[in-house]
């Protein structure tokens, strides 16, 4: 990390017209700016996993099936990208910082519709407050933390990566051990979380803006993805990768805990916490270790793990074999979280500082759309043919993915080596 700067003073004392001194605001440094904006964007991944170790602990408290509980892990997402398709580049044109700080002013009503619940409709609102909040922040925290990053680094884009999964893992494990040891198994990690967010408010209004604003704000809110002409081949070739990575996040974070419970007998609910910790903690550490490989090096390797992994899954799930069944999806988290790092390396490394907002919510549409889309399928599949049969399709499908995507990106590894 480099050093601190100084406080930023944004007006110092200085006399005016008949008005004597004005004190001029106090901002955090750039440094301190930067790694506060990461655990924020780690603590909204957090609270957007949080529910996963609950829907089962929900599902016995308000009596609905599979396809339901599908049904509201996927409103999370849909309302995501809804927002993301309107608001994805709107801090391109009114800074960074109003927005952020209006999505965690949703994160902390989600939080309270979670305290508030006694049916499945308060379900659906409080996941669908959280798609808000996730929305509005995954586009302005990703380009400020490029704008905050120091001069050539890629320290960013590597945040990026490693904090979302972190913040997915994280969420899991803890509110599954919450849920399974600590009293109000469905209000404690709530009140935390809203807590948490009301504090974070309060310090995003300490920081200087770190982008800039433009007229065209309006305009901005047409629904559509922002990829840059200059980077759309590159787009275009990471969406298989970053498809098979994130529809596998997806049957995780939305069915993970339930197909814990099947490959080891236990009710147990923090074996549910586990494999999503398992599934997005490796991702972020190997993202972590192996950053400094190329990015289409990485992309490659994510594929090959992702590829292993769900092999090794579908084989545990066939002989009913608990360590195998942690042990794949380990080795799938690994491809999980080098396929997406890869990937957002290689897109955000072709955007100009103004359109980077755009472009980092249209890697997101397209990974919450894989993330969604099979998971909600998945649902509707388990309550027809049981979550047995519907997991062994989901991973042999998500193989055949990941050997696509493979073989794509040998394709384009040969050719831009001829």
């Amino acid at each position: 990390m480099e050093p601190a700067e100084p406080v930023n003073v944004v007006a110092d004392l200085q006399p005016g017209p008949g008005i004597g001194k004005q004190r001029r605001r106090r901002t955090l440094p750039k440094a301190v700016a930067f790694w506060i904006l990461a655990g924020l964007f780690l603590i909204l991944f957090f609270a957007s996993s949080a529910a996963s170790p609950l829907y089962r602990v929900y599902q016995a408290q308000f009596h609905f099936s599979a396809a339901t509980l599908t049904a509201v892990f996927a409103v999370y997402v849909l309302v995501l990208l809804v927002t993301l398709l309107l608001f994805g580049s709107v801090s391109d044109y009114l800074g960074r910082l109003p927005v952020i700080i209006t999505a965690l002013v949703f994160s902390a009503a989600a939080c309270a519709v979670f305290l508030a619940a006694h049916g499945v409709g308060a379900l659906y609102v409080a996941r669908s407050l959280q798609g808000i909040a996730a929305g509005l922040a995954s586009g302005p925290i990703g380009a400020a933390l490029i704008d905050l990053q120091p001069p050539g680094s890629q320290r960013a884009p590597l945040v990026t990566s490693v904090f979302s999964t972190l913040g997915l893992a994280l969420g899991a494990l803890i509110t599954s051990t919450l849920v399974q040891y600590a009293p109000a198994p469905t209000h404690l990690i709530w009140w935390t979380l809203l807590a948490v967010f009301a504090v974070s408010i309060l310090t995003v209004l300490a920081m200087a803006e770190p982008g800039s604003r433009r007229p065209g704000v309006l305009a901005s809110l047409r629904p559509q993805i922002a990829v840059p002409r200059q980077a759309r081949g590159t787009f275009a070739g990471a969406v298989p990768c970053i498809v098979a990575g994130w529809a596998l996040g997806g049957l995780y974070l939305s069915l993970g805990p339930s197909l814990a419970a099947q490959a080891t007998g236990s009710p147990n609910l923090l074996w549910g916490g586990l494999v999503i910790f398992l599934i997005c903690g490796t991702g972020a550490a190997a993202a972590f270790v192996l950053r400094g490989i190329s990015s289409r090096a990485m992309m490659l390797t994510g594929c090959l793990c992702l590829l292993a992994g769900m092999a090794v899954t579908f084989g545990a799930i066939v002989t009913t074999a608990p360590a195998a069944f942690l042990a794949g999806a380990g080795v799938a988290g690994v491809g999980f979280g080098l396929a997406f790092l890869g990937s957002f390396r290689t897109i955000t490394a072709l955007a100009q500082p103004d359109d980077r907002a755009g472009l980092v919510a249209a890697i997101y549409v397209a990974g919450y759309l894989a993330f969604s889309v099979p998971a909600l399928i998945a649902g509707v599949a388990t309550t027809r043919f049981g979550l047995h049969s519907t997991a062994l399709v989901y991973s042999a499908a998500l193989a055949v993915l990941a050997a696509a995507a493979v073989g794509i990106l040998v394709a384009v590894m040969r050719k831009s080596s001829a």
